[in-house]
């Protein structure tokens, strides 16, 4: 009979259940190519217990299904309704199209490798292209969302005196989310700056933000944190501070005005419905910048504090939570869209009615949100 109590049966985590001989590591056993690719201090960690990678695996597929139920049908109904065809809702679809394809790069690569191995299974090329597709798509994502806050800021704040965006420039704008965010992933990509390298549990890939040369390490980490995330969140910040501010003066004079002409409101009906779109759509765009904040300021945690901080804090499961994370902003959006988005939500009631979605129609359905007169650029 065998006695457990031997050193060769010692338990790297009795509670987990999982047995590994002592002084065993996550990265024994591993590849050649994946124990080269992958940092020192990820290699000293004993292995993790093989039901996070089964969790995580059935938890990018969820998100998967979402992504793509969700997205797709912000995509189609844009193309199939010719009325939606506006340059608001051409940042809309950029979105859609940003998250859509994080999740098809990202998902399947990563479920393949986590029910197959406890390692990246791909090889160093599909490291990068890992990487690499999930850098750009979030990045675009997040200065599309930038641009819809500017958009708000021009329909809400300045109004009649500022200037709509047209097809042209909305166009020009979506090109330029996919340029900037390939200033930040080609380098590493092409491994000119920086690189993409196993981080974690090593089923998934990221940008080398360990990596000990200061030029492609701490210098590259701190381009891609300034641009890529303090850049879009002061613009953010400045565009919808100034909305609610606008917002919140502008009703408070017009209570002031109702107040001295002893009646109830200001508005007519058409009025009101046609402020109370734009002001929701600037709530649905301002929920969205507030959930990708929440979601990827964990991931600009880890990687600042793995290039400048005390790195000794960032455990496998540390590091790979917040690029599971991550991929809830992809599949979450949609579902915000569908609740809040006032046009959007009226013709998934009419074409999908088993999504039980109740939008009712209001006279300024002929009007547009983002000029404020026309059609609604909902």
């Amino acid at each position: 009979m065998l006695n457990f109590s031997e050193p060769r049966f010692a338990a790297y985590s009795v509670a987990e259940g999982v047995w590994y001989p002592p002084g065993t590591t996550q990265i024994d056993g591993a590849p050649a190519d994946i124990v080269a690719l992958t940092h020192a201090h990820w290699k000293k960690f004993p292995p993790s217990n093989p039901a996070w990678n089964y969790l995580f695996a059935c938890l990018y597929f969820f998100l998967w299904v979402i992504n793509h139920i969700g997205n797709g049908l912000v995509i189609k109904i844009f193309l199939k309704t010719k009325s939606l065809r506006t340059p608001s809702n051409m940042l809309i679809v950029n979105l859609a199209i940003a998250d859509f394809f994080m999740m098809l790069t990202q998902s399947p690569l990563f479920i393949i490798s986590a029910f197959s191995s406890r390692w990246w299974i791909w090889g160093h090329f599909w490291c990068r292209f890992y990487g690499y597709t999930g850098g750009i798509t979030g990045i675009a994502a997040i200065f599309t969302l930038v641009f819809i806050g500017y958009d708000r800021y021009n329909v809400i704040v300045k109004g009649m005196s500022g200037k709509r965006i047209s097809k042209g420039m909305a166009f020009g704008m979506i090109v330029w989310t996919w340029v900037y965010a390939n200033v930040f992933c080609l380098p590493p990509m092409l491994q000119v700056w920086g690189d993409f390298s196993p981080e974690g549990m090593l089923s998934t890939c990221s940008f080398d933000y360990l990596n000990e040369n200061r030029l492609h390490g701490p210098i590259f980490t701190g381009y891609i944190f300034f641009g890529a995330y303090c850049v879009p969140m002061f613009l953010l910040f400045f565009f919808y501070s100034q909305i609610v501010k606008a917002v919140w003066a502008h009703e408070a004079a017009l209570k002031a005005q109702a107040k001295k002409m002893n009646v109830e409101s200001l508005r007519s009906n058409a009025d009101a419905n046609a402020e109370s779109a734009e002001v929701r759509i600037a709530k649905v765009a301002l929920t969205n910048v507030l959930l990708w904040i929440c979601i990827w300021t964990p991931y600009a945690f880890v990687a600042v504090t793995g290039a400048f901080g005390n790195r000794q804090i960032l455990t496998p499961l540390v590091a790979q939570l917040p690029s599971l994370i991550c991929k809830c902003a992809s599949s979450l959006n949609p579902i915000v869209y569908a609740i809040s988005h006032p046009k959007f939500r009226q013709v998934i009631q009419k074409d999908y009615p088993w999504f039980c979605i109740h939008e009712p129609e209001s006279s300024a359905d002929t009007k547009s949100v983002t000029s404020g007169q026309t059609q609604v650029a909902a």
